[in-house]
């Protein structure tokens, strides 16, 4: 096939980048680039190299390392196939349609493609796709003009001139290869980064006698790399409950190790029973230390069933929502402060309902921000979800994030803590009783105290051990208060179906420590001896500038 005629036959671009060739080295102007007879046998030594329009079509594509193939007709009939073809996919039948004689690219999906070639007669391009021979090839099917009649290299149905497809295939196995080691690596990467973060998450969450807690973390899809979100639940005693929910601001293993310090950090304050704001401004500076680059949105609350509120702060992160009993959600806006880790800020609690029968949650921003999307409509579309959710906290937290969308491919973190007050009635609600004694103080507060505790520890069927150890325990708790505190002073008595809890509160803010006490001392044995006998105690400072101290002591479960 002479390549003149054959360029003629090429539809646009095609045809123009030919003509440019055929010029660039017309034997008519070898003085304007190509290289002249004589020039060209002192190069070789031996014979001149001929111009591009003497070298036959045939020859050239045969040589080229690509593979090529000629398809003719609404069938594809095989017109022509390269030697590298021949030599990837083996010897190929001329004027036999592609499906059967080119099955290669049956198994490729390209038959398709053809067929669109043709009737739109512009050219595509699929790329990187494995064929039968185990190499990536990327294929450029364009439309040409193919004759008819047994010409040269022409081959044809001998039914006149149809519309045909130049099938050129170039070889890219090292770079399909080279993609693939470098999504194997970053896939490797995400599913370290996956396994540290679900690693430093509570593996079992604590299960507080008050509340019924459920959570769920799930990491964003494949192309998006794991991020740094946390949650936790810390029981204080005394029958109060932390709980956390944060988000560190970065991507992969840096941003989980991050978390899991901070996490392990609000563990430890949690233990010292500060006031969440505290908290937080401890956390700020924690976070500063760890990475000056690096900052978290966290909120940090304590639930008090005794005050039914959940007091929080919180450090720039989304406001926690609270559906109360009759279904109406309240959401927990103020006050906030900026992200941990940008310093030299003085963060300050609030407070929101959580009584009885009342429902909340906790969440990070996966849950409801979208791209074009206001946040603030996301929070409004949970607001409303949570308030249709009912059943039990793991339930609404299900529904919740299948109302938010939240699929395996989504494209962030998403962290849901969810719970609940649950409304005790029945027998049930016998096993969860308060009794309080406001205290004015003098000589006959302890045995005003002692009296008052054994008859209600009477009324709650206590067994003898247990009525005695709780009477000696308010006793002491009382006689301290006495001592070391200032009115006004409560003792207060408060029973689940797991401990007995005793709290006295009074005045002063200086919190008891245990010490020991010399033999000629007549005080200083009394937080020694709480110490000693209840399963755990503690102090912390209460709101209005005075200080609680409790002792409790576990129950017996059924049948023991």
């Amino acid at each position: 096939m002479n390549f003149t005629r054959w360029s003629a036959r090429l539809p646009g671009t095609q045809r123009r980048a030919a003509a440019r060739t055929e010029h660039a080295v017309s034997p008519d102007r070898r003085g304007e680039g190509a290289v002249p007879a004589a020039r060209a046998e002192q190069l070789t030594g031996d014979a001149p190299v001929p111009a591009v329009d003497e070298l036959p079509v045939r020859e050239v594509l045969d040589r080229v390392p690509a593979l090529v193939a000629l398809l003719h007709g609404p069938d594809h009939r095989v017109a022509y196939v390269n030697d590298a073809y021949v030599a990837a996919f083996g010897v190929r039948p001329a004027g036999e349609p592609a499906r059967a004689a080119l099955p290669e690219l049956d198994e490729l999906g390209l038959l398709p493609l053809l067929d669109q070639v043709l009737r739109s007669a512009k050219p595509r391009t699929v790329k990187s796709r494995k064929a039968p021979d185990g190499r990536s090839y990327t294929f450029t099917c364009t439309p040409v003009d193919v004759p008819a009649g047994p010409e040269g290299d022409e081959v044809s149905d001998g039914k006149g001139g149809d519309g045909g497809v130049l099938i050129f295939a170039t070889d890219v196995t090292d770079h399909a290869e080279a993609a693939e080691r470098l999504r194997a690596s970053e896939r490797s990467q995400r599913e370290t980064a996956v396994t540290l973060q679900r690693s430093l998450l509570p593996q079992e969450l604590e299960e507080p006698d008050d509340l019924r807690i459920a959570a769920t973390y799930q990491p964003g899809g494949t192309e998006a790399a794991v991020g740094g979100d946390w949650y936790d639940v810390i029981t204080l005693g005394g029958g109060r409950t932390a709980l956390v929910i944060g988000d560190v601001m970065g991507r992969g293993v840096r941003a989980a190790a991050v978390m899991g310090q901070l996490r392990t950090a609000v563990r430890a304050y949690a233990r010292l029973d500060l006031p969440p704001h505290e908290v937080l401004q401890l956390l700020d500076g924690l976070a500063t230390e760890i990475d000056a680059n690096q900052i978290a949105t966290c909120v940090y609350a304590v639930h008090d069933p005794n005050e039914g509120r959940l007091v929080y702060a919180s450090a720039g992160h989304l406001p926690i929502l609270v559906r109360d009993e009759s279904g109406v959600v309240l959401r927990a806006d103020e006050p906030t402060g900026p992200p941990l880790g940008t310093g030299g800020w003085m963060y300050a609690s609030g407070s929101v309902p959580l009584g009885p029968g009342a429902t909340a949650v906790l969440y990070t921003d996966g849950l409801v921000e979208r791209r074009n999307e206001d946040l603030d409509e996301g929070i409004a579309a949970l607001q409303r979800a949570l308030a249709g959710a009912t059943g039990t906290p793991q339930v609404v937290c299900d529904r919740l994030v299948r109302s938010a969308g939240v699929t395996a491919d989504h494209d962030d973190d998403v962290a849901v803590l969810v719970l609940q007050h649950p409304a005790r009635t029945g027998p049930d609600s016998e096993l969860f009783r308060n009794a309080a004694l406001e205290l004015l103080g003098g000589v006959e507060a302890t045995p005003r105290a002692r009296a008052f505790a054994s008859g209600v520890l009477t009324s709650w069927r206590f067994s003898r051990e247990l009525h005695d150890l709780g009477v000696l325990a308010a006793s002491e708790l009382v006689a301290n208060s006495l001592q070391h505190g200032t009115p006004p002073m409560r003792l207060r008595l408060r029973r689940t179906d797991r401990r007995l809890i005793i709290e006295v509160t009074d005045g002063d803010d200086h919190l008891p420590r245990r010490r020991r006490a010399d033999p000629a001392d007549e005080a200083g044995r009394g937080i020694a001896i709480v110490a000693t006998i209840a399963s755990g105690w503690g102090s912390r400072r209460t709101p209005g500038g005075g200080k609680a101290v409790w002792c409790e002591f576990a129950l017996p479960r059924a049948g023991q």
